[in-house]
């Protein structure tokens, strides 16, 4: 049996530095040529305009090779898709077919996040795999209970909208409209108080467009074996993976050394009190690691369970992000990690169970509490701030369908502190990695007003390195809408460390106008979760959380400037924005 020394000292014989740098690069690269095609292609606004979609390319077992720098929680739980597909449909896959799944119990990180897989065959023997191209991308409206697919309330996975565990979507070439018209409109449906897609052109045009930024994939992929040759390029695939192998087990090692011991500990909570808890246990000798998550907290009623393959994709983000080298995000930064999760956990919930939180909200606490484990850095927003209205679908008192649309996104806040930099302001970070869309595309496209979106003052956790500011994002709705929101941090605050001080937690209010012309604006707490009818004029203020600091402040003086000044935005937030919210409201 060859030992560990003999295994690395081959592999290290067996590649050139500079050509497994290139090939890395090549391979990001086709990843990053996927990408710009979708975003060409697509039209929705939350591929086009917020981005939020990841390519990737997949080895023939369906192993993550590298990707450009998409959004975490897709890259990192897709290769669970990929094999899942492999192993179901096997040795009938053929040259111009292309698969289509979101089902968490496949793969899946939450239902709107549509997975489209085309295997790329070897140009000389078309019944090899040789490689896997795959895109992801977040569909804002795949029917369910509310517009958006994002209800703050779910507790069935069916009232999030369509489930499809797998569907060839293009055979032989064939695409075929029908198969997808029937998950997608008429199935979801069929449960009650549930809608089909409200808005099924969108949705088939972004999945037309994800199937071709594959195409785009596998052409590049193919160039590239006929520039080397196939034995080349998966050997070198082999070597990036190695490469990220030894990386990770040396951080390990590192990890342990500087924490004086080989067992971390860490517990982080939901804002309903639920923990995940980890205990990591690295062997020194050969820099491999069991991440055990015994002691999280049951299966929830609401829709924060996180599939397995989200735990995954926190826990390889967390290892890639702790290596100070470069190299992709692939499937070697798990080889040395064991994790085990506890059956029946909030990270391992049963397959009917409502998980549209899990990907977003349940995956930033995962990453929370892993980095506080290393003690890597403070916590960042641990929050999405998922906003999503819109109207339409299907009428539950008459049966009848109504044309409608839904409109999704996630909201900025402040990352942690960390030893020697201060934390990022407004900033999506950690398993999210989109943008927000631009004022001028949100008004023109939806019937809203985006009266303020800036920095949220004194949010940030105070310390030697300052925690970075959360948001203020001010909506204003020019008909009556369902609008539904879904977010954490609002009664746990993210934490600081090394003596610094926590982030702000959230605040979520609705600026509701008078029915009655003598009647005054109500401001009112809306919590965290909840799903709302705004009348036309009403207004959603919505105060993402600030991340928390890193080390104790220079004096105890300017904790006390910076705990008060904190105190009086508090209290200013609470005001409705008074004078120029006035002046800015048309007359309804």
């Amino acid at each position: 049996m060859v030992n560990e020394s003999q295994s690395q000292a081959q592999v290290k014989a067996d590649y050139d530095p500079i050509t497994l740098s290139l090939f890395s690069n090549r391979f990001m690269c086709i990843a990053e040529a996927m990408g710009r095609s979708l975003k060409q292609t697509a039209i929705s606004t939350n591929i086009k305009e917020r981005l939020d979609f990841s390519c990737a390319v997949f080895s023939p077992t369906g192993d993550l090779v590298a990707n450009a720098p998409f959004v975490p929680v897709h890259l990192g739980s897709m290769s669970w898709s990929v094999k899942y597909q492999l192993k179901l449909h096997g040795k009938d896959l053929k040259d111009g077919d292309v698969l289509l799944t979101n089902s968490p119990m496949a793969g899946g990180s939450h239902l709107p996040d549509l997975t489209v897989i085309t295997p790329c065959f070897d140009q000389h023997d078309p019944t090899k795999i040789i490689f896997f191209t795959a895109s992801r991308g977040h569909h804002s409206d795949i029917g369910g209970i509310l517009p958006g697919s994002m209800p703050p309330t779910s507790t069935q996975l069916y009232e999030e909208g369509a489930n499809i565990h797998s569907l060839k979507i293009v055979s032989n070439g064939y695409y075929d409209h029908d198969a997808l018209h029937k998950v997608m409109v008429e199935d979801p449906a069929q449960y009650p108080g549930c809608s089909g897609s409200r808005s099924f052109r969108d949705v088939e045009s972004d999945v037309k467009a994800q199937i071709a930024a594959n195409n785009k994939g596998t052409n590049l992929l193919k160039a590239l074996v006929g520039e080397y040759d196939l034995q080349t390029v998966h050997s070198y695939m082999n070597h990036i993976k190695n490469n990220a192998e030894q990386s990770v087990r040396n951080m390990l090692r590192k990890a342990a050394e500087n924490a004086g011991t080989n067992v971390l500990h860490a517990v982080d909570y939901l804002d309903d009190g639920s923990p995940i808890s980890l205990k990591i246990t690295i062997d020194t000798e050969s820099g491999s690691a069991v991440f055990d998550f015994e002691g999280t907290g049951p299966e929830l009623r609401g829709n924060l369970n996180a599939p397995i393959c989200v735990v995954h994709a926190a826990v390889i983000y967390c290892m890639r992000s702790m290596i100070g080298e470069d190299i992709p995000l692939n499937a070697g930064c798990l080889v040395p990690i064991e994790i085990r999760i506890p059956e029946g956990c909030l990270l391992s919930p049963s397959p009917e169970s409502a998980v549209c939180g899990g990907n977003v909200m349940t995956s930033q606490r995962i990453t929370d509490t892993v980095l506080l484990a290393f003690r890597a850095c403070a916590a960042s927003q641990g929050c999405c701030n998922n906003l999503s209205f819109g109207a339409g679908g299907k009428n539950q008192e008459t049966g009848e369908v109504v044309d409608g649309w839904g409109y999704y996104e996630t909201i900025a806040g402040g990352s942690g502190a960390g030893d020697g930099w201060h934390g990022t302001s407004g900033v999506h970070c950690h398993m999210t990695n989109t943008r927000i869309t631009d004022p001028e595309i949100l008004e023109r496209r939806y019937p809203v007003i985006l009266h303020e979106f800036g920095f949220r003052p004194s949010s940030g956790g105070v310390g030697k390195f300052h925690g970075g500011e959360g948001c203020i994002r001010s909506l204003q709705f020019l008909q009556p809408l369902s609008v539904s929101i879904l977010s954490e941090r609002r009664s746990r605050a993210p934490y600081g460390l090394a003596g610094g001080g926590p982030g702000a937690t959230g605040l979520n209010l609705w600026v509701k106008q008078p029915k009655e012309k003598d009647g005054k604006v109500r401001t009112i707490n809306v919590g965290g979760k909840g799903t709302m009818q705004f009348g036309t004029g009403d207004r959603l203020i919505l105060h993402t959380p600030g991340g928390g600091g890193w080390g104790k402040p220079e004096s105890e003086g300017e904790i006390e400037k910076e705990e008060g000044e904190r105190l009086l935005h508090e209290a200013r937030e609470w005001e409705p924005r008074g004078s120029w919210a006035d002046k800015a409201q048309p007359d309804f």
